[in-house]
């Protein structure tokens, strides 16, 4: 007997377990930071998790290299919170560590540092995980915000075009928040594509894994297991590809990727003997692009150096030196649904400038500008959306915050 295509479950009352100005979908660097910065602004503000840990990639996937805060040039481009959160990873390092990649920021970098260094050397690190994710969980906290851990956001209520709950689910079942905005820090545009927003996805993703193991002379070692992103790539050694937004393919990907570390361990101990002893690997599907917002700009590679007169923060390009990109609030804020914004690597941005935005100082940038006007909107009355706020305003009240917008950087 043929299964039915689709089955009716029926209508239940769902509980309301809290009242927000707004509400963060995903814990990775951009929700945390969209958090941090609404909280600042004077919002009452939740964030909720898949996982049970906040930095997504950059912790529970040991993807622990906080990539340039400046252009390669010796101009630093990302300031704010950004550079709050690299300072944070790596307060506890004051040597490198070279086994497992530690590596504190450049000494060139402090206050009066030398131009010249600074355009031999970037402003990054690299840090321990395990302390990092709790230092940003003490942060969040401190800044009372609100977490949910092992929560799933699953669905919205809308008042008209509006968003006003979120609904998510736990071992506590189904409950909904209600906001008056919404940030989709998501990593996957799983709350736009919810509100019916125009998405764009790919499968491009390949297996990858970064991970820790005891070598054959007793040394723990860092494996940063993955392959450089190709927005051209169809096929690569692997013989398959990935996409993010479908279940399915999540744990293909995952399987596979567990697989590629195991056989890369096997390869060790073939060449060098003993047994390399495999002590964290990810516990999260280490995507790199998966889906993202359409929004009414959408950045591409010709956007460098280009100045949009909403710009409401700034990046380098962590693969080369001398690009800039400006992130424009059009490329932040959903179109059709006034009070959603979305922030990390689920902004409006194509092809090889989406492997920009998607990284860890970047997604700061993106996530502190989102946060911020989540609590400018969050102070205005009636219909008021994301693009309707002052964005002059807005521009100066995140200069005050030491973000850097600054047009004469691109001349």
């Amino acid at each position: 007997m043929a299964m039915k295509e689709w089955i009716s479950e029926p209508a239940r009352d769902i509980p309301v377990s809290g009242d927000y100005d707004v509400v963060v979908v995903g814990g990775g660097i951009a929700g945390a930071a969209a958090a941090l910065a609404a909280a600042r602004g004077g919002s009452s503000v939740c964030l909720i998790e898949k996982a049970c840990a906040l930095g997504g990639l950059a912790t529970i996937g040991n993807v622990i290299i906080y990539l340039p805060l400046c252009d390669g040039r010796g101009r630093q481009v990302i300031g704010g919170i950004g550079e709050e959160l690299l300072k944070l990873s790596v307060d506890d390092v004051s040597e490198p560590i070279e086994n497992i990649k530690v590596i504190p920021t450049p000494t060139c970098w402090q206050p009066g540092g030398d131009l010249e260094e600074r355009k031999k050397h970037r402003y990054r690190c690299s840090y321990n995980p395990i302390t990092y994710l709790y230092k940003l969980e003490r942060l969040l906290l401190k800044n009372r915000v609100k977490l949910f851990y092992d929560m799933r956001f699953c669905g919205l209520v809308r008042d008209g075009r509006r968003i006003s709950a979120v609904l998510m689910e736990s071992k506590s079942g189904r409950t909904a928040l209600r906001c008056k905005a919404v940030i989709d820090a998501s990593g996957d545009a799983d709350v736009c594509a919810a509100a019916g927003e125009k998405t764009q996805s790919l499968k491009t993703n390949v297996r990858c894994g970064w991970y820790y193991y005891i070598d054959h002379a007793g040394q723990v070692q860092l494996m940063p297991l993955t392959k450089p992103f190709n927005a051209t790539r169809r096929l690569p050694e692997s013989g398959e590809l990935f996409r993010g937004d479908d279940a399915t393919q999540v744990t293909k990907m995952i399987l596979a990727s567990r697989q590629l570390m195991m056989d890369d361990l096997a390869a060790k101990q073939a060449k060098s003997g003993g047994n390399p002893y495999p002590i964290m690997m990810p516990t999260i599907p280490c995507f790199r692009m998966t889906r993202r917002l359409v929004g009414k700009v959408t950045l591409k590679p010709s956007d460098d150096h280009r100045w949009f007169n909403d710009t409401l923060g700034m990046t380098g390009d962590w693969r080369k030196a001398g690009p800039i990109y400006c992130l424009p609030m059009r490329a932040m804020a959903a179109v059709q649904t006034p009070n959603l914004i979305s922030a990390g690597r689920c902004l409006s941005a194509g092809g090889d400038t989406w492997d920009v935005t998607r990284v860890i100082p970047t997604c700061a940038v993106s996530g502190e500008a989102a946060g911020a006007s989540a609590a400018f909107l969050a102070r205005e009355n009636g219909n008021v959306g994301f693009l309707d706020l002052d964005v002059a305003d807005l521009q100066r009240y995140l200069r005050r915050r030491k973000n850097i917008i600054d047009r004469t950087i691109l001349k």
